[in-house]
């Protein structure tokens, strides 16, 4: 069992970024908690990103409140982010992952088993010595949340894990999200598929230009939409 993630829950009162006169993210009021994935999905511009790496603590809000298990200030030692399209050092598959090991403070001594275990986590055993840039699109994604996971967050945020990968590949990462789900980590990603959003999702949150438009259970967001704008963009609609 894991110890309870204390950055859960994510509280955003409010919250406001804006670059100059246009707003990112324009009043923002939602609540992360422990369970099921939370699943950000909206058109291009409306915001996911922002809002991600507001959550993760890497972009200070213009304006509003945001706490982590209830404080405002919280090192991110216990939460992690992969980028829609993460960097691979020149190095092994091992030595990406021995990299993110060392970052995070794992002690030198058990990095080995550590690696080997992620490897075997994410599907990439028998690849270990093979050059990251040499990997296949979606072997590279799935080293890039290795080292994600080489932290042991409790709170995974995922930006687009699965953009222009092919079905096998984006089977592969959905799996390694409901396998780190099941043993009790909070994952928070953005998608562009509805059909990814409604396999993954325990909520889902409809974003368009900057604003939140609906949150709620994904079952219910699909069967039973709230909103105008959700109805469309269900069926695929322009919003505008």
């Amino acid at each position: 069992m894991r110890t309870p993630a204390l950055d859960l829950p994510v509280r955003l009162l409010e919250v406001r970024v804006r670059t100059g006169a246009v707003a990112i993210l324009d009043g923002i009021t939602m609540m992360l908690e422990a369970g099921a994935p939370t699943v950000l999905v909206g058109p291009n511009g409306a915001g996911k990103t922002t809002l991600l790496r507001v959550a993760m603590g890497l972009i200070r809000p213009t304006s509003g409140l945001i706490t982590w298990g209830g404080r405002e200030i919280c090192p991110p030692t216990r939460r992690a982010i992969m980028f829609q399209r993460p960097a691979m050092l020149r190095r092994s598959a091992a030595g990406n992952i021995r990299y993110a090991l060392a970052a995070a403070g794992v002690p030198r001594a058990k990095r080995d088993a550590r690696i080997a275990q992620l490897i075997a986590d994410v599907g990439l055993k028998g690849l270990e010595h093979r050059p990251a840039r040499r990997l296949s699109g979606g072997e590279q994604q799935r080293l890039a949340l290795a080292r994600a996971l080489a932290r042991d967050p409790d709170l995974l945020f995922l930006d687009e894990p699965t953009a222009s990968l092919d079905p096998a590949a984006t089977n592969a990462i959905e799996d390694i999200v409901r396998n780190v789900t099941a043993r009790g980590v909070k994952v928070v990603m953005s998608t562009h598929d509805l059909g990814q959003a409604n396999r993954l999702a325990g909520e889902i949150v409809l974003l368009h230009r900057g604003r939140l438009i609906e949150s709620g259970p994904a079952a219910e967001f699909f069967a039973s939409p709230r909103t105008e704008q959700t109805r469309k963009f269900i069926a695929g609609e322009l919003l505008v």
